[in-house]
């Protein structure tokens, strides 16, 4: 049985929180979940960004799915699926925009996770976002993974 691990990271600026959705970008893989969590303006929208603009090589407009629910990126390695889920008043309605589907064939970074109910996946990475002084703090909670930690705070060093 595989291990909960849990890491803390202070992001001190933007730049910081930047280099963390950067170094996610390059851990992860077709199939894998991000659960995006924190108080408004934490910083969730502004990681993934920098996550899938470091995932398309390129400086991609990425716009807030607050009103669309999800925003799709095509990437040869796996679609990126970006979803906020703030408005949703049901988790059936998760299933309605083909997340379940999602959650198996690409990276989805899901906004508001709470939405989800029971259909959380069980080997989602937890990403919690809150703020910390002048920065945030992030809280990164996985099961196995053993080069995840090493990849996020190499990455945040490197920046």
């Amino acid at each position: 049985m595989q291990d909960t691990k849990t890491l803390s990271l202070y992001l001190g600026s933007d730049g910081a929180t930047d280099a963390l959705g950067r170094a996610l970008a390059q851990s992860l893989t077709r199939g894998d979940v991000v659960l995006l969590s924190g108080p408004v303006g934490a910083g969730k929208s502004h990681l993934a960004r920098a996550f899938i603009r470091e995932r398309l090589h390129r400086a991609e407009d990425v716009p807030s799915p607050t009103f669309t629910l999800v925003q799709t990126y095509e990437h040869e390695e796996g679609d990126i699926w970006h979803a906020d889920l703030y408005r949703l008043s049901h988790p059936d309605e998760v299933i309605e925009l083909g997340l379940d589907q999602a959650f198996e064939e690409a990276i989805c970074l899901i906004e508001w996770p709470d939405r989800l109910g029971a259909l959380v996946p069980k080997d989602a990475i937890h990403l919690a976002l809150s703020y910390e002084g002048e920065g945030r703090r992030a809280q990164v909670t996985y099961l196995g993974r053993p080069a995840l930690a090493e990849s996020l705070q190499k990455g945040l060093h490197d920046a």
